[in-house]
């Protein structure tokens, strides 16, 4: 039968488009309308700004393009920035069970390769997203139950990227495993839970987990020697054995607001709250959110920037009853220093409720409790995060309403209509690199 790993390893090298099961198909085009319209609408925030710098001084070449601006660099510098971009605003998609986001760590490097090697067909790109998805989350799973720590999605998201890549730039069988490798060995293996409780643009290391995906498949081309993937330390074989009959990324979640996937339940119920009850936020004396312990870690000051906006569970709250959403409007600058948001926020407070911690993390509910002027108590009752498996997941036409919000500001209307139109048909591309060149600003 051969090892874990090879037959990971098979897994990378002979999934093809027609053997995959139609909903596995239309799974990777919203996936990649999602991911995508993440990745466009983050190039706009600050860590972008200053990755895009960085990559550009220090990353330099004409390998690849950085996404929006239109840029060339090297693929590892491309991977690098769009890798930043694609959670830089947390509204990327999410699997539950490895608490972090398969697609942005997916995406980045198979646009990076796909570049280098010279384009590839639009069902080519599409199935090395499938395996790109199927591999880092069954990282991710293997990654939590081997670690005591909990790690970014950096640290397993390179291991599948570099998979993902060495794929399309035709590697072999030894390539792939050196590949994967040399990923898992210089993966960022970041200490999530401390960069929750002092948020920074480091995020969960995805940019970083990108860039060496690139390097470790360009390592591995040129006979570059990695270690044994761990595939197979998987608990169990079950685990790996399982791909090609148990799709794990139909089981992702989708984010309707730009914040941490622990405060999204809070702001559902905020938002319920104001919707049943025509709540005018002038009546608001105060709020309180019961929830699971980790998110109550989430800081509740005032945000100095969009990561502490992000990883707040009182600003995204607050927002949502003020704005009626949360989104990049809210998160950037000037929304985010707003007098009248920043008084509301003072009034959020958050506390464990034990019988949501014993849910956590294959749930993550909250409760939100208004108190008003006049003496009035309004609760949403427990709540969880809108658009979760198996029972709540977006429609594709809320998928799309969701990437035109975040996509029309930046490239404009008519580009958002094209790469909506190209990418519910993405199968039927013959250049993949379409993408590096719709999603620019036009000039």
């Amino acid at each position: 039968m051969g090892s874990l790993t090879d037959h990971a390893i098979d897994f990378t090298l002979n999934s093809r488009w027609e053997k995959l099961p139609a909903e596995v198909q239309h799974q990777a085009k919203r996936c990649l309308l999602d991911t995508l319209g993440a990745l466009i609408a983050g190039s706009q925030t600050p860590v972008a700004h200053i990755i895009r710098k960085t990559a550009r001084e220090q990353f330099g070449g004409d390998q690849a393009t950085i996404l929006v601006s239109g840029e060339r660099v090297s693929a590892a510098g491309a991977a690098l920035a769009n890798g930043f971009f694609g959670n830089a605003l947390d509204i990327d998609d999410g699997y539950r069970n490895i608490k972090g986001h398969p697609g942005a760590c997916a995406l980045p490097p198979v646009l990076a390769a796909a570049e280098l090697a010279g384009g590839c067909s639009g069902q080519a790109f599409l199935t090395t997203l499938v395996v790109a998805y199927e591999l880092g989350i069954r990282a991710g799973v293997i990654r939590h139950r081997t670690y005591d720590v909990y790690h970014s999605s950096g640290s397993w998201g390179a291991i599948a990227g570099a998979a993902a890549a060495g794929r399309l730039l035709g590697f072999n069988a030894q390539q792939i495993l050196h590949a994967m490798g040399a990923a898992e060995y210089h993966a960022p293996i970041a200490p999530m839970m401390k960069g929750i409780d002092t948020p920074s643009m480091g995020k969960d290391s995805i940019g970083w987990g990108c860039m060496v995906a690139v390097l470790a498949a360009r390592l591995a081309r040129d006979g570059f020697t990695g270690i044994g993937p761990l595939f197979d330390d998987a608990p169990d074989a079950a685990l790996v054995y399982s791909l090609e009959s148990d799709w794990e990324m139909l089981n992702l979640y989708f984010k309707p607001y730009a914040t941490c996937r622990w405060g999204q339940p809070a702001v559902a119920g905020a938002l319920k709250i104001i919707r049943e009850n025509q709540l005018t936020p002038d009546r608001i004396q105060r709020i309180r959110v019961r929830t699971f312990e980790a998110a109550t870690r989430l800081p509740n000051g005032h945000p100095r920037d969009t990561e502490e906006a992000q990883y707040s569970l009182a600003f995204p709250v607050a927002a949502a009853l003020l704005d009626g959403a949360v989104g990049p409007a809210q998160v950037l600058p000037p929304r985010l220093h707003d007098p009248e948001l920043l008084s509301l926020l003072d009034r959020v407070s958050t506390e464990e409720a034990p019988e949501f911690e014993a849910e956590f993390p294959a749930k993550a509910p909250a409760e939100v409790v208004v108190e008003t002027t006049d003496g009035q108590i309004f609760h949403s009752g427990r709540i969880e995060a809108l658009w979760e498996p198996p029972d709540t997941l977006p429609t594709d036409s809320e998928l799309e309403s969701k990437f035109r919000w975040l996509v029309a500001p930046v490239l404009g209307l008519d580009r958002c209509r094209e790469l909506v139109s190209t990418l519910w048909h993405f199968e039927k591309q013959s250049d993949a690199r379409i993408l590096t060149r719709i999603c620019q600003k036009a000039r």
